[in-house]
């Protein structure tokens, strides 16, 4: 029987620094501040808005809401970009995506500036990642997963690490936070020959292929910790589920996280962090 590594002790370890955090930017006179661009109403958005505005007003974060018609031009998203990079008072923009199919989305992206960028979605936030140094921040579901193991004192320097997907979403920058933490990295993707035996090698996996509960139990030896970043909806089941088989896989690891409830529970978490950091940077200047 493995542990069930769920994610909300994590996020509640991250709010009490980010609180205390904010608190003592409010007493220098600074509101941290995040700033949400939503286009048009899909409901997913909305949810994950939901949880954003909670966990704000949980940690003292102000939030400015600017929300565009989904028939909005390309120049009315660019105007309402500009317009949040030059207000001084919002120190984070989280910009819902993907957008209506008639913008132009990486226009969009790129015109974010990178220090208000706490989602990692431009090409400056990417580049950050790579180098360890620049403006911008990590997709907050990558970080999550990252929090989730040391939360969870599990031990990343030395340790092998296999990553399945390699998406810039999730699985190029959750390689790239693995290895700022010192783990030997392994990507797989579509084309991987013989994935099961490469990921049975691995002590740390994390899953974010995208494809319900591909990936069953013969990838999988005692003994390793198992990150679950997928969220599907299984027309079988009824229900959300991960990328893993959790039902068959769960028995033979050491540890493995929930869908729903565990990397993605620590996701906005991270995202409220981010802007008191953006906070504080801006602060500091």
């Amino acid at each position: 029987m493995s542990t069930v590594l769920k994610g909300k002790p994590t996020a509640d370890a991250l709010d009490l620094d980010t609180t205390a955090r904010a608190e003592s930017l409010k007493a220098k006179g600074v509101t941290p501040t995040l700033a949400i661009l939503r286009v048009g109403e899909r409901e997913d958005d909305l949810a994950y808005e939901r949880g954003a505005l909670k966990r704000a007003e949980k940690n003292g974060v102000a939030v400015k809401q600017v929300l565009l018609p989904a028939d909005v031009t390309q120049d009315e998203l660019l105007a309402a970009i500009r317009s949040l990079n030059e207000d001084d008072s919002v120190h984070g923009v989280l910009m819902f995506r993907p957008l209506p199919k008639h913008l132009d989305e990486n226009e969009a992206c790129e015109a974010l500036a990178p220090e208000k960028d706490v989602d990692g979605i431009t090409r400056g936030s990417m580049a950050s990642i790579y180098s360890g140094k620049g403006a911008g921040f990590a997709p907050c579901t990558a970080e999550s997963c990252i929090e989730i193991l040391k939360y969870n004192g599990v031990e990343m320097s030395g340790k092998r690490a296999v990553v399945i997907g390699r998406s810039l979403v999730i699985g190029k920058p959750v390689a790239m936070l693995l290895m700022a933490n010192n783990a030997t990295v392994t990507v797989c993707h579509s084309r991987t020959k013989d994935m099961p035996s490469v990921v049975k090698e691995a002590d740390i996996v994390i899953a974010c292929l995208g494809r319900a509960e591909m990936i069953t139990a013969d990838y999988f030896a005692p003994g390793q910790t198992v990150l679950d970043v997928g969220i599907n909806w299984s027309e079988e089941k009824n229900k959300l589920v991960g990328d893993v088989a959790f039902d068959e896989v769960e028995p033979i690891v050491d540890a493995i996280t929930p869908v729903p409830g565990g990397v993605g529970s620590g996701t906005t978490a991270v995202l409220i962090r981010h802007v008191v950091e953006a906070a504080e940077k801006a602060a500091a200047k």
